[in-house]
């Protein structure tokens, strides 16, 4: 759970952000999806916008705890089978 907070609530400010900057910038009416303009209200572009902003964010903080783990956790053998003589790690 705690990895989970250190994912996501980081990501939600950021991604709140980079919507703001994104659409102070570029109006979202003005928008065009394959070729084709984008016929959502404001209010459904901001929010897939956003949703697509955190989801960005928060890949980027998913793949910073992954590559954040000890040598330990990369290494320890879960499964019986193929740990032969090593300590098993039951967390």
């Amino acid at each position: 759970m705690k990895q989970l907070i250190w994912i996501l609530w980081p990501s939600f400010v950021v991604a709140g952000f980079a919507e703001v900057v994104f659409f102070t910038l570029i109006d979202p009416q003005e928008l065009y999806l394959f070729g084709e303009p984008t016929h959502f209200s404001r209010t459904a572009t901001y929010s897939i916008g956003f949703f697509c902003f955190w989801a960005v964010c928060a890949a980027s903080s998913m793949f910073t705890c992954f590559i954040q783990r000890s040598s330990e956790q990369v290494n320890r053998c879960t499964i019986a089978a193929n740990c032969g003589n090593r300590v098993l790690d039951r967390k």
